[in-house]
């Protein structure tokens, strides 16, 4: 039976992903920051589905979040056979006002935790002679957004990054994809307070078809997953000729 470790999985499309995994009868382990719901999460996921399912609790956008989380796999005794760095969160608005104490955190958790926590999975595949990591984009990973600029710089980041890392394991049983979703029906919108702009009053998807979605193609190696037409048409129609 095959372990995934998934961050930021208590709303949204993290927790698709983890029931989707658990419905595929895999091991989980839970990645938050939010006991309450790690625990209960854990409780739905063992009873509804009978995997075992782990849980860590810490905030990642902490400089020691990989470590920590990697003494605890040790300590589990626990291979990793699959990585979706999921785990993330927006700042938006114009530049000049937009708060940089969070821009920082995201640029940290975006970037240098995606990068880390990856480095370090990646090590433990190449032992296994199998892997797949699951880093989640966004349409802004194509797409320089105005009002949005250090969010979808960092997803710019995410995609180059797994592109890359993609083309060194082509030739070995480890894949990596990237999965960039546009407007998603998840809590992300709100805390961002972009939950009542024009992007997220149209073909907004619901996670559970963004995750059925993003499932099937990353297990199949898919590089780029867009999920929805629209999300396609988007970013097809974005691209400078």
């Amino acid at each position: 039976m095959k372990n995934v470790l998934i961050t930021g999985t208590t709303s949204g499309i993290g927790k698709a992903l983890a029931e989707k995994f658990a419905g595929e009868k895999m091991n989980v382990i839970l990645v938050a920051r939010d006991r309450k719901k790690l625990e209960q999460q854990q409780l739905f996921l063992q009873s509804q589905y009978q995997v075992k399912v782990n849980y860590i609790l810490y905030d990642l956008t902490k400089e020691d979040a990989v470590d920590f989380i990697i003494e605890q796999i040790k300590q589990w005794g626990i291979q990793i056979h699959i990585l979706v760095n999921n785990a993330g969160f927006n700042e938006c608005g114009y530049f000049r006002n937009t708060d940089l104490k969070k821009e920082l955190e995201m640029i940290n958790m975006h970037i240098r935790f995606v990068t880390e926590l990856s480095k370090r999975i990646l090590i433990n595949m190449e032992e296994n002679g199998y892997g797949r990591i699951l880093n989640v984009g966004s349409t802004g990973s194509f797409i320089p957004s105005p009002t949005d600029a250090v969010y979808s710089a960092t997803k710019a980041y995410i995609k180059s990054f797994s592109d890359a890392l993609c083309g060194e394991y082509r030739k070995t049983n480890i894949r990596v994809s990237t999965l960039c979703p546009g407007a998603t029906q998840t809590e992300f919108a709100k805390k961002a307070n972009i939950d009542n702009t024009l992007l997220f009053k149209l073909a907004v998807m619901k996670p559970e078809r963004v995750a059925e979605i993003a499932y099937f193609k990353m297990m199949k190696g898919k590089r780029i997953i867009i999920p929805g037409m629209y999300n396609k048409l988007l970013v097809a129609f974005s691209k400078k000729p």
